[in-house]
Order: structure tokens, then C-alpha cells, then sequence
């Protein structure tokens, strides 16, 4: 299994057009970005069934089109959602 380095994660992601699941709270900061959605999962005690069901909850929430451009964050019992502000340019 390879392991990714969070900024080269970041760059493979949005080459591929991709959504990035995460339990690291730190690719929050790209909320001002383009992207293709980013989901972070953030429970207090963690394991891949909890893991399983929160992406699945999440997942079931939206369509494929939503997601651009979208930051969700699962926690436990609660969930926050970021939709980023993109600024165009006219052409």
C-alpha cells in the first residue's frame, strides 16, 4: 500500500478529477480551490464499519454533480458542509 504525502495526494486528486475521502482534517484548507469534493470523516473512536457508514450516509446525500466544489465533514451524530466560492474570470 503506498502512502501519500498529503500534497502530492492533493495534486493526483485533482489531476484525476477525483473526490478525496479523508479522515485528516487538514485538507480542509484547499475549501477555497476548485475541486471535484473532498469528504473528511472525523469520529471520536473510529473503526472501518463507523468509517463505512458515515461515507455511505454521506455518499447517499448527494449526486455526483453536488459534490463539485463541495467539503463535507462526518462526524459521530453531526455532520458540516463548506460549498467553495469560486471566482471566474470574464472572458
Amino acid at each position: 500500500m503506498k502512502v501519500w504525502q498529503d500534497e502530492s495526494l492533493w495534486v493526483r486528486v485533482q489531476q484525476e478529477g477525483r473526490l478525496l475521502i479523508t479522515t485528516d482534517k487538514g485538507f480542509t484548507q484547499y475549501r477555497n480551490e476548485q475541486h471535484s469534493g473532498i469528504l473528511i470523516v472525523r469520529l471520536r473512536q473510529p473503526n472501518s464499519r463507523k468509517i463505512h457508514q458515515r461515507v455511505m450516509t454521506a455518499m447517499n446525500q448527494f449526486t455526483l454533480e453536488e459534490w463539485s466544489g463541495l467539503i463535507v465533514v462526518m462526524r459521530d451524530i453531526v455532520q458540516s458542509t463548506w460549498r467553495t466560492k469560486l471566482k471566474y474570470k470574464s472572458q
